[in-house]
């Protein structure tokens, strides 16, 4: 089996990678690097492809899982709140003048 295969992988470890993929990508991380985090997450938690057969299944860990949730908000929560409002306008105001900008462009 090449590296890279995916055929040993069961469906759920298959949806779960795509499902974190997704999340990285949402946080601007390029796609090649957001599946290499993803297989590598699926890997970290399952211990790899899950094969068929009596006594080869394994418990799974979430800790990197439970990690990624913690460090999640870490950075708002460290702000003041002067600081989280400054931030929150200046996003309205590039939101209103995007959206102006396409309104424009059609």
């Amino acid at each position: 089996m090449p590296r890279g295969d995916k055929s040993s992988y069961t469906d759920k470890q298959k949806r779960k990678a795509e499902h974190i993929e997704a999340g990285y990508e949402d946080r601007g991380v390029s796609h090649d690097e957001a599946e290499r985090r993803a297989w590598a997450t699926v890997n970290k938690e399952s211990g790899g492809g899950k094969l068929s057969g009596s006594g080869r299944g394994h418990a799974e860990n979430h800790t990197s899982s439970r990690k990624g949730g913690k460090l999640g908000g870490q950075a708002a929560a460290s702000r003041t709140p002067a600081q989280r409002s400054a931030s929150a306008k200046k996003a309205a105001a590039t939101r209103k003048r995007n959206a102006a900008q396409r309104a424009a462009q059609h």
